[in-house]
């Protein structure tokens, strides 16, 4: 059997290719994946609402957010094009709090369940007086509340439910360049958005500079204090290994913490065991991990000197004092220019620990490690 066109309810997918036939009546396989119950939509009622911020917002930072706040009533979509650490999630706040006065239905997507988790937590204190609710994989027995927290996966639960949604990392795995996850995001829409990133990519900053989009731009940290940048070091892959072992000898001793990205998971565990032999008191993290949360939570109490980590957490976690190494950096099918900077970013990002050391350990120099150098030391002229 045999349809002449065919458009996805759900993800508006219409490539035929991807439709398939049950009883007699076509289905879209792109995502049939996507089951469970969907979200009943709540009215609320108008009500005072102020975000509990513990510090006030910089001068430039309370410009985007008023600014946020006047797109959202004129129903103008907005992208936050602001610098890793410069305080993306709390200029969302503002206009968070306009929409829960006026009883509006809000949301938060990111692509990664670890992320979800941190942010519900950081919500949760910022709102105190609202239902926050997080909605990821395994995760999903309550789907309602006042603000919801979820992972871009479970936005199918969401049809034309949202009326402010904020969307963080959008350049990251697993929503960048993948358009079913794309039409879930705009079929959840009833109202407008508000995306934050600090590497958008070409395609996302033309359709922002179209008539009923903003782009706002930051490129300054809260604390004005430069971006660590990145110092490339070049040998031999045989000599990786011992420069590891100084380098985390060398931060261990100063009581600073690092992390080791690696390009894999299997090269995340074997690192570590390599590591391990030399210096104590380390970890290793990735996707498959087991008990990655309560492992990163002791991390950030200074219980591990230094964590193997994958691309797992190349954003969204913020520990003092944190120091970076990139291994394999000129992989640049797992380390594109995008992604260095935002490994980069980790380093840094509290008030009261500004600085911080990024290496790029490599063979040889690619174009996305002198790519992400270059955008950073330009972030860094506008201080």
């Amino acid at each position: 059997m045999e349809t002449k066109s065919f458009v996805c309810p759900r993800c508006g997918n219409s490539d035929l290719r991807y439709v398939g036939y049950r009883n007699g009546e076509p289905y879209c396989r792109k995502c049939i994946s996507f089951h469970g119950g969907k979200a009943k939509r709540l009215e609320h009622k108008p009500h005072q609402v102020e975000a509990n911020l513990h510090y006030s917002l910089t001068e430039e930072q309370a410009l985007l957010s008023t600014r946020l706040v006047k797109n959202f009533i004129n129903k103008i979509d907005s992208l936050v094009y602001a610098v890793c650490g410069s305080g993306k999630t709390e200029i969302s706040y503002g206009v968070i709090a306009y929409a829960l006065r006026h009883g509006l239905q809000v949301g938060f997507a990111l692509p990664r369940r670890d992320v979800v988790i941190e942010l519900f937590w950081r919500i949760k204190e910022a709102f105190p007086t609202e239902r926050v609710v997080a909605v990821y994989g395994e995760h999903s027995y309550l789907l309602e509340g006042d603000i919801i927290i979820l992972t871009t996966h479970q936005l199918y639960r969401y049809v034309k439910y949202f009326d402010l949604l904020v969307m963080d990392e959008i350049d990251a795995f697993p929503f960048k360049d993948n358009d079913t996850l794309a039409s879930l995001y705009k079929a959840s829409l009833r109202g407008n958005s508000v995306l934050l990133s600090a590497t958008p990519s070409k395609e996302v900053l033309d359709e922002y500079h179209k008539p009923g989009h903003e782009v706002l731009e930051l490129r300054t940290r809260f604390h004005h204090h430069e971006i660590p940048v990145p110092k490339i070091v070049l040998k031999p892959e045989l000599l990786h290994i011992p420069y590891l072992v100084k380098k985390i000898k060398g931060y261990k001793k100063k009581r600073l913490p690092c992390f080791i990205f690696t390009p894999s998971i299997a090269k995340s565990e074997e690192l570590f065991s390599v590591l391990s032999l030399f210096v104590e008191g380390g970890e290793f993290v990735n996707s498959k991990r087991n008990g990655r949360e309560k492992i990163i939570s002791d991390f950030k109490k200074g219980k591990f000197a230094f964590l193997c980590t994958t691309s797992v957490l190349e954003r969204g976690v913020t520990v003092k004092d944190l120091q970076v190494i990139v291994t394999s950096a000129d992989e640049e099918k797992i380390y594109d220019q995008s992604s260095l900077i935002q490994i980069s970013g980790r380093a840094g990002r509290k008030m009261e620990a500004p600085d911080g050391e990024v290496i790029f350990l490599a063979r040889s120099e690619s174009k996305s490690m002198k790519g992400a150098v270059e955008e950073i030391v330009y972030c860094n002229s506008f201080l």
